[in-house]
């Protein structure tokens, strides 16, 4: 319970630490909820969606949504995007780009990135029914974040002195997986249950991006960081909302 407590502090501004006192080793293993914390930044995008009023267009009602994500994760993986794509836009070997992942302002690429993430996002949701829509973020959310997560678990981190918070994620072992497995499959299921079996092909592109994402973070920097792990569920989340769209219009 410690550890899914230490996961909610780490990727929300619940304050939890107010009334919980989390021993430390608890954060190490906080990634292991990562999929289950996105049942909670998911379901509210999802809440928002399908209890908008009927009135509003669909794209405001989408937008108010991810705004509402993003107040209460503190856009936590934003910043991961924003610092990803300046990172790896810039910088040229090993050193370069992990100094301008760790500056704290933001340059061309990082808002070009953030730009069209959110364009792409509220597009795609924008373009189904407000039901599925709701579904799809309730989906892609937590099964997003099972991707990402499993770069703590392949990768090495990157950086020699260690992350800037001092938490270091352990490897999971073989219990800690299935239950990544579940948590972040089982919406998806639910998905797959409302909507129809072809909806089970959005899983293919997220594994696909994070294994490419994988590979590139190999091959320039050695490893992964915190700012490698949000910009990756992201990106994910994003290819699988995009699919989501398209099996939408071919089955329409």
């Amino acid at each position: 319970m410690n550890s899914l407590f230490s996961a909610i502090i780490l990727f929300t501004r619940l304050p939890l630490w107010r009334w919980v006192d989390i021993p430390r080793e608890s954060y190490d293993r906080a990634v292991v909820y990562w999929p289950l914390v996105g049942w909670l930044t998911g379901g509210l995008c999802a809440l928002i969606i399908v209890l908008c009023p009927p009135c509003w267009d669909i794209s405001i009602v989408v937008t108010v949504a991810l705004l509402a994500r993003v107040l209460l994760t503190g856009a936590l993986h934003e910043d991961g995007l924003a610092d990803f794509c300046d990172g790896f836009g810039g910088g040229h070997d090993k050193d370069r780009i992990l100094a301008i992942m760790k500056d704290s302002h933001i340059g061309t690429y990082g808002v070009i990135g953030l730009i069209l993430y959110y364009l792409l996002a509220v597009r795609a949701l924008s373009a189904m029914p407000a039901w599925v829509a709701g579904l799809a973020i309730l989906a892609c959310d937590p099964f997003a974040k099972l991707c990402a997560s499993q770069l703590t678990n392949i990768l090495s981190y990157a950086r020699p002195e260690g992350a800037k918070n001092r938490i270091s994620y352990t490897r999971m072992d073989a219990a800690q997986i299935a239950l990544q497995l579940v948590t972040g499959s089982a919406p998806l299921l639910y998905l797959i249950y409302k909507t129809g079996p072809l909806f089970g092909l959005a899983a293919i592109a997220p594994i696909a991006i994070c294994a490419s994402l994988m590979l590139l973070m190999r091959k320039r920097i050695g490893g992964y960081t915190g700012d490698c792990c949000g910009a990756t569920f992201l990106i994910c989340e994003l290819s699988m909302l995009l699919t989501v769209d398209i099996i939408c219009w071919s089955v329409s």
